[in-house]
């Protein structure tokens, strides 16, 4: 498979080389734009089967990435994710690939509408850092089951990665199918201006909008993954210490670093301290002397989770630091952070780290307002027994996906559309929403030969015209 290089530079005048091979998907596409059941089916299958070789080389190179990231860990939740994908898609590829059948109004009646669902053609991939294969591999797959080529940008702060995701697909498939560019922001910018006939993107609101802009100019479509402050909501009906240690593993996989981590966590005041302590000991447990505990990915990100921290303590923040290794490197352990006040970064700004706010609230009214004063977020979950209060939950919040009693686990289950809402995003690409989502929705309507559609034409006031309009709008005056 072809690589642009990551520190090219275009001379004047000559051929941009990221724009060269999206003209060679969009010439491929053009040959052939409408693959058949048989050959995505097969497009899938060599996909996952090049997953599975390839799966312990990517473990290697996100851990040669992160400083410090587990090959179980690498395995669990970002490549088996990739596997779950695309095997869901194998299961219903025939039948959502088949024409949606639909009923004509009834002027039209005896005739035959229906939907079809087209490739859309060449679709961009924007790659993060903190699941490099995962969030490669689904929007790539759920395109390929739609039908359609795709050029992927990675991330230059995964260079190993992208580096093992290029030579699994090259093992897979050929460079008229599929093309990976790797490429610092400017790269990125010129990426995201080339007119795809889609976009997807995850990662941050700041740089989603910046993606958006870009794609206005062609009036490409985005689906926009970007993240936002996901609560966890403790209800007084919760288990307390089962709800601190699902929250904490979601705190600390990968770190932190996941767009559905649990951001802060809403705890009833009088359980404040309770809380704190079961979710220490669910972290000292588990993480032990941090052998296999994520680091950050850079520098840069280490010293933001310290700039947090420093700031929080300095408007009168208590925070319980869980573990003391990791001092001289990029591992962060948990802290857990209580008397929050809402001028604090942590109070304002996507975490995206083991940095735990623990927010105490008095009734659960208090608790739904807190929620509800953000910005809507990719994910809420919500602990506890009590059906009136899940259902309020349901009801009177909005957010991307929900997982009750425990975190994330919506998003990993490939039959549910996966995306947010409001500032956390926009679409859908997983699950039947997300094939149809890269698809063309394109309606057909089959006129049969001896259908009297002249009656409708001038001149007008005849009497069918007149009997007509008289049903659907009765006598007029």
């Amino acid at each position: 498979m072809k690589l642009i290089d990551q520190e090219w530079r275009t001379p004047q005048g000559a051929e941009d080389p990221v724009a060269a091979r999206f003209a060679t998907l969009r010439a491929a596409f053009a040959a052939a734009p409408y693959p058949d059941y048989t050959q995505r089916r097969a497009t899938l299958r060599r996909l996952r089967d090049a997953l599975r070789r390839h799966a312990a080389d990517c473990a290697a190179a996100a851990a040669a990435d992160f400083g410090v990231r587990a090959t179980d860990e690498s395995m669990l939740v970002d490549l088996l994710p990739s596997l779950l994908h695309i095997d869901h898609l194998l299961r219903h590829l025939r039948r959502w690939m088949r024409p949606s059948r639909r009923s004509p109004e009834l002027l039209f009646s005896t005739n035959r509408a229906a939907v079809q669902y087209q490739p859309k053609g060449v679709v961009g991939i924007v790659v993060p850092w903190n699941f490099p294969f995962y969030l490669a591999l689904g929007p790539l797959a759920t395109a390929l089951a739609a039908g359609n080529r795709c050029l992927i940008k990675t991330s230059e702060y995964a260079p190993a990665s992208s580096r093992a995701l290029r030579a699994l697909l090259a093992d897979a498939l050929g460079t008229d199918e599929v093309d990976v560019v790797e490429g610092d922001a400017q790269c990125a910018k010129r990426f995201c201006a080339l007119p795809f006939d889609h976009l997807v993107f995850t990662g941050s609101p700041a740089v989603g909008r910046e993606v958006m802009r870009a794609a206005a100019d062609n009036l490409t479509p985005v689906t926009l993954e970007l993240g936002g402050k996901s609560p966890a909501l403790v209800s007084r009906s919760a288990d307390l210490t089962r709800a601190a240690r699902r929250i904490v593993h979601g705190k600390t996989v990968n770190a932190g670093q996941i767009c559905v981590a649990p951001d802060y966590a809403l705890v009833p005041a009088e359980s404040v301290e309770a809380f704190t302590a079961a979710a220490a000991r669910a972290f000292e447990g588990w993480v032990g002397d941090g052998a296999h505990y994520t680091s950050m990915i850079d520098a840069r990100a280490h010293r933001r989770m310290h700039d947090l921290v420093e700031d929080a303590r300095a408007l009168g923040a208590k925070v319980t630091v869980c573990g003391s290794y990791g001092r001289e490197g990029r591992q962060v352990p948990l802290h857990i952070i209580t008397h929050v006040r809402p001028q604090m970064r942590i109070a304002r700004e996507e975490i995206f780290g083991p940095l735990l706010p623990v927010i105490d609230y008095m009734t659960f009214d208090d608790a739904l307002d807190y929620v509800r004063g953000g910005e809507r977020p990719l994910a809420l979950y919500w602990f506890g027994t009590d059906a009136s209060e899940s259902a309020r939950v349901m009801r009177e919040t909005h957010s991307g996906g929900v997982t009750l009693n425990d975190w994330g686990w919506h998003a990993m289950n490939h039959a549910l559309p996966f995306g947010g809402t409001g500032m956390s995003g926009i679409g859908n690409y997983h699950g039947e929403e997300g094939f149809r989502e890269l698809s063309h929705a394109k309606a057909v309507f089959a006129e049969h030969r001896w259908f009297p559609v002249e009656l409708f034409h001038p001149p007008y006031g005849r009497a069918v015209q007149r009997a007509v309009l008289r049903w659907y709008f009765g006598k007029r005056a």
